[in-house]
């Protein structure tokens, strides 16, 4: 059970959900003394307002929350702000919010702190799980989140592709899989696009391989990006862009995240995580714009841009996720800045050679409050992807549709009808009910309702 849920307890100080459609009747409940409270406390049903009612002996006697009438554009997780709002104590729901589970979860991940370099600010509120919510699924999920951000939240010097593999390594011991992990002259043999990115820093590149599940149950693999760290390599970032490029490996934890809630789930399929490793660093052993290399599925990538390093990696990854002919493959990546023009900080994009996954992946991701977006794999654009000496470039022409580009670049290497790929920021840049400001887990929830309804 999550530390903030209060396992086996059913009292606790009320929590009341109100709105513009059910205020009345909801402070009809209350005493004389209560409703004159909060008229005199000028409450209001709007969202995200809050009133503590005090019992006559000074205690706490319940709470009122404000949220969206039904109708409104609703944030489900907006319960999700009352852990940081209230005081100490342990707390259940007196009436339904719009969303129970979210709710709870929002409760969950709302109550994260990052504290390996300092100490989080005690926080000892607890809250009843509510009437017919899996507080060890939402657990489960909740888990996922927090290792996600945890390791995306850590900065490179104590996050590079040895620390990556450590935690992977964890994970896989913790949930009895099996991992192997490719580097040195093995690694520049089989992946040689992964080599040529990594190559250039001291930490030494590596493929990671995590493998769970039963040999008969469905194939599904996860690819995650895992650039530990990008200067942009000899195409160097100004600082500004490479202020925050420690997250810059947020596609690696996402599937790792992933990975967790669905190992301790017991979920039937045969799971697979692969991370390409690296960090994309400048020294004399850099790679070079106009390099040309080959890639482990035969095609030769000329440099356009060595900023242009994640698709690199992941090409490598894809095609080798590809090779087990899986009922599936989904890659999370911090790919491009395009996607973040087109879509914002908190739209990942989505794309997909399969519309039946598409849809299901835009219905689980509303209904999980993890919305994606999907974006085309508009074909015409891959003339841009030409290159006049090698197979192909790895960046466009003409500098438009930069997410698009990516995808389709993305697209030659994978060799199976069911694959998605995300763009995502994997980053919340100011503090919304359930997520606070930094390293976040987008994405991975809808992925995970996707796979709960096929394979659950």
């Amino acid at each position: 059970m999550h530390p903030v849920f209060a396992a086996g307890e059913t009292r606790g100080t009320p929590i009341w959900f109100v709105h513009a459609g059910n205020a009345e009747t909801v402070l009809a409940g209350f005493g004389d003394r209560e409703r004159a409270f909060a008229a005199a406390a000028g409450f209001e049903a709007k969202p995200g307002k809050l009133l503590l009612i005090p019992a006559l002996d000074g205690k706490l006697a319940g709470v009122l929350f404000g949220l969206e009438k039904p109708g409104d554009l609703i944030d489900t997780f907006r319960p999700g702000a009352l852990v940081n709002l209230l005081p100490a104590g342990t707390y259940r729901f007196a009436n339904a919010p719009h969303d129970a589970r979210l709710a709870a979860l929002a409760f969950a991940t709302g109550a994260y702190q990052f504290t390996r370099y300092r100490k989080g600010d005690a926080r000892k509120i607890k809250l009843v799980v509510p009437k017919g919510v899996d507080g060890e699924e939402v657990g489960r999920i909740a888990e996922g989140v927090a290792l996600a951000r945890d390791l995306t939240n850590t900065p490179a010097n104590d996050m590079g592709p040895e620390e990556l593999e450590a935690a992977a390594r964890k994970l896989a011991a913790a949930h009895g899989a099996k991992i192997q992990v490719t580097s040195g002259d093995k690694l520049a043999k089989e992946f040689p696009l992964i080599h040529a990115v990594g190559m250039g820093s001291p930490r030494a590149p590596r493929l990671i391989d995590i493998t769970w599940g039963k040999d008969k149950d469905p194939k599904v693999t996860l690819v995650g990006k895992g650039v530990c760290f990008d200067t942009g390599g000899l195409d160097i970032k100004p600082s500004s862009g490479m202020l925050n490029m420690k997250k810059d490996m947020g596609g690696a934890a996402s599937v790792l995240g992933l990975a967790h809630m669905i190992m301790a789930g017991k979920m039937k399929l045969r799971l697979r995580v692969l991370i390409p490793a690296v960090e994309n660093s400048i020294s004399g052993r850099s790679f070079r714009p106009r390099d040309v290399y080959a890639s482990r599925k035969g095609l030769t990538v000329e440099i356009g841009n060595t900023d242009a390093e994640g698709r690199l990696v992941l090409a490598d990854a894809l095609t080798l996720a590809s090779e087990d002919k899986p009922a599936l493959i989904a890659d999370f990546a911090t790919l491009t800045g395009a996607a973040r023009v087109a879509l914002g900080a908190s739209l990942p994009a989505l794309f997909s050679n399969d519309d039946k996954l598409a849809a299901d992946m835009g219905k689980a991701g509303l209904a999980e409050n993890d919305p994606v977006w999907r974006l085309p794999l508009w074909q015409p654009y891959e003339a841009q992807l030409d290159s006049k000496v090698s197979d192909i470039n790895n960046i466009g022409s003409d500098g438009f549709g930069g997410a698009i580009i990516a995808a389709l670049f993305l697209k030659k290497f994978v060799d199976v009808p069911s694959w998605v790929h995300f763009d995502i920021f994997a980053w919340t840049p100011s503090a919304r009910p359930g997520r606070p400001e930094g390293a976040e887990l987008m994405a991975a929830r809808a992925l995970y309702g996707v796979l709960c309804a096929r394979y659950g």
